[in-house]
């Protein structure tokens, strides 16, 4: 026993060397990822270098945390198998003694002194410490994060044959949907009521839809004719609920410019009033075509960039799909909006039997949120279009359809389009 303590005792400066870098690697891990964000952008935007190194190294967070977790196992592999090995040759060849001895005495170390107390440390003052910090664990990544990212390759290499297929873009390292899983959490337990939940899903949402998800179809767009006679444009746009209208030429796909009321009525009163001597295609304005593809975060980007708020949508060939204004976009985060020239259309109509009357081109979304239901909305965009895509076929009126948890009716058709469906939520004993 002597003879192990003074081994021990040998040994200590080493390990205590490498024990304490350690537990500077491990409290650097638990601090940045702990460190207030807007604390350290605000201590950047003064100047402060520590901040601004924090703020890099998470910017890119599952290099970071690759490369911290790559060298602390480095560490605390080498002190242990160094430790076992000089153990090991105190006693006979065979004998368990030293490694036994080893493990106790490096696991109570390690646990102790690499992890519970540096982090404990840095969990009491994380933004301190990650600054602190910062000047090691940047030269640990740049040391490491090439080992972390080979690593990170062997993970996916390994998971593919079993099916599981992740790109290098896919973060394999951090917690995945963190926000949304928090809001759903604290909506569960009633701390985010309803409407908060759905707005804050609007957002992290955008980046996931494109605008044809949101996008008023060309069967519903209102459309003016150019050739018409300025009195005839001009009773049209006091008609309708819209302040920009599409105007087209010979065809409704060949739209030359897009018609604003207040452009309509300022070239009015600069006629003093006199209808058929305005000249419309002067006052036009340019359309602004944006691809289908278009995901909803982008062109919400691109309308407070360009300060327009209607775009035409349109395919890979050119052909218009339909239109989308900022507006539609702010309804995905907010809710419907309606102001006092807005005609609200029926759409979801609960029945006193517990059924929901729903037009076929109500979005699934807006259904989802109108009742509450958790009705997929990754193959279709509307009620009517997620029924064809299940049942592989147009229905027919009255026919029935089961799946998702709710059975579907088919109240009305015109033509190959669905336009009005009855559904109604199956208890959760029932099986589709």
């Amino acid at each position: 026993m002597n003879m192990v303590l003074a081994t021990l005792l040998a040994l200590a400066p080493t390990l205590v060397l490498l024990l304490t870098v350690s537990g500077l690697i491990s409290a650097a891990e638990t601090s940045m990822t702990a460190a207030s964000r807007g604390r350290m952008h605000q201590l950047e935007r003064d100047g402060d270098r520590a901040a601004q190194r924090v703020n890099r190294l998470i910017s890119d967070q599952e290099n970071m945390i690759g490369a911290i977790l790559l060298s602390n196992n480095v560490l605390n592999i080498f002190a242990s198998a160094l430790t076992t090995a000089v153990l090991t040759s105190l006693f006979p060849p065979g004998s368990v003694a030293g490694p036994l001895i080893a493990t106790v005495v490096m696991t109570v170390l390690v646990v102790i002194f690499a992890e519970i107390l540096p982090k404990t440390l840095a969990i009491a003052r994380p933004d301190d410490v990650a600054r602190a910090l910062s000047i090691p664990t940047y030269w640990t990544v740049r040391i490491f994060g090439p080992l972390a990212t080979g690593a990170q390759w062997v993970v996916r290499q390994t998971l593919r044959p079993f099916g599981i297929k992740l790109d290098m873009a896919t973060d394999v390292l951090a917690a995945h949907e963190e926000i949304r899983g928090a809001v759903e959490y604290h909506h569960s337990e009633g701390l985010v009521e309803t409407g908060d939940r759905d707005m804050l899903g609007g957002v992290l949402d955008l980046a996931e839809m494109d605008v044809t998800e949101v996008m008023v179809h060309r069967r519903s767009m209102m459309t003016v004719d150019g050739e018409q006679t300025p009195r005839e444009i001009l009773t049209q746009a006091l008609e309708s609920q819209h302040t920009r209208l599409p105007i087209y030429r010979d065809d409704p796909e060949n739209i030359i410019g897009i018609l604003h009321v207040k452009d309509l009525l300022g070239a009015l009163a600069a006629n003093d009033g006199r209808i058929d001597a305005l000249d419309i295609p002067a006052i036009l304005r340019e359309p602004w075509f944006v691809p289908e593809t278009t995901s909803l975060k982008d062109q919400l980007a691109a309308f407070l960039k360009a300060q327009n708020h209607f775009a035409v949508v349109v395919d890979e060939y050119g052909a218009i799909q339909g239109l989308v204004t900022l507006e539609d976009i702010l309804e995905e985060i907010v809710g419907e909006i309606e102001d006092e020239h807005d005609v609200v259309a029926p759409g979801v109509k609960p029945t006193l039997e517990g059924a929901v009357m729903v037009e076929g081109k109500v979005t699934i979304r807006d259904l989802n949120r109108a009742m509450n239901w958790d009705l997929p909305d990754d193959e279709a965009v509307t009620i009517a279009g997620l029924l064809i895509h299940e049942a592989q076929a147009i229905p027919e009126v009255g026919q029935t359809y089961t799946f998702h948890r709710h059975r579907f009716h088919v109240e009305a058709r015109k033509g190959a389009r669905i336009t009005l469906l009855r559904v109604e939520p199956l208890p959760t004993s029932d099986e589709d």
